[in-house]
């Protein structure tokens, strides 16, 4: 397949931890490939913290998310929304578009719009919208824009479930990351202060192991042993080139 898309991967979800947890072990294959790695959050998380209060929470989970893309080479953007209380404004869609063109994206990661977190539905929203004006020359941005929309992927969390519990469309693919799960834990173990809040908020003992159960869960769908999912966002104004199918293709993996 003749590259169409730059080999500039931008991961943004709502949360420090969101990608760690969700496409962590993806964006490392796709690093092995000589795709350059960029994970964002719309927030700094500052709801997430226990025992310290929102500032300082920023300030911690800040500095996690930094060491956590710091394992990829990656860059580390927060877009400033407050955890919580994430709105789709102009003003974040433009933040989101800028930095699409300044690091010229050519494909996008983020949440389903139909994920069960609030915030990452909020997300989802924001980073279409600014995705799919990001070529467009009349946006209201100073960057220069791009040569092609880039392409849009969605993640998602443990459950396959919509906000209700109900069942939603499955994956229109998988991809095994089990040869690179040792980078996903290490990603993710950045994030300590998140351990002691989900013990207090979800009451789980180890967020870090539910989190690769759900990655073992989705490899039992396919038969390998640990798993990502993802849908392309193949809705009108984006194009359709199943570029991460085909430069992961040893990797991807589709229910039967």
């Amino acid at each position: 397949m003749s590259r169409k898309f730059n080999n500039v991967v931008v991961s943004i979800q709502a949360h420090p931890d969101d990608s760690e947890a969700w496409n962590a072990g993806t964006l490392k294959l796709l690093k092995e490939k000589g795709y350059h790695i960029i994970i964002a959050t719309m927030t700094a998380g500052g709801m997430g913290g226990i025992g310290s209060n929102e500032a300082k929470t920023i300030e911690i989970r800040l500095e996690e998310a930094a060491k956590a893309a710091a394992v990829l080479d990656a860059e580390y953007y927060c877009f400033e929304g407050r955890d919580g209380y994430l709105f789709d404004t102009a003003e974040m869609r433009r933040r989101v578009t800028s930095v699409l063109r300044q690091v010229n994206a050519g494909i996008v990661m983020t949440h389903l719009p139909m994920d069960y977190h609030p915030d990452h539905r909020v997300a989802c929203n924001i980073v279409e919208a600014a995705t799919i004006v990001a070529s467009l020359p009349n946006v209201p941005v100073k960057e220069k824009a791009l040569e092609v929309t880039p392409l849009l992927y969605h993640t998602a969390p443990i459950a396959l479930t919509d906000p209700i519990g109900a069942p939603i469309a499955p994956p229109h693919f998988f991809v095994d990351v089990s040869s690179v799960m040792d980078t996903k834990r290490e990603m993710l173990q950045h994030h300590h202060s998140q351990k002691e809040l989900m013990k207090v908020m979800h009451k789980m003992d180890n967020f870090f192991e539910v989190v690769y159960q759900g990655n073992k869960d989705y490899g039992a769908m396919v038969g390998v042993e640990y798993a990502e999912v993802f849908w392309q966002h193949l809705g009108g104004g984006f194009q359709r080139d199943p570029q991460v199918q085909e430069d992961l293709k040893e990797f991807v993996k589709f229910l039967k």
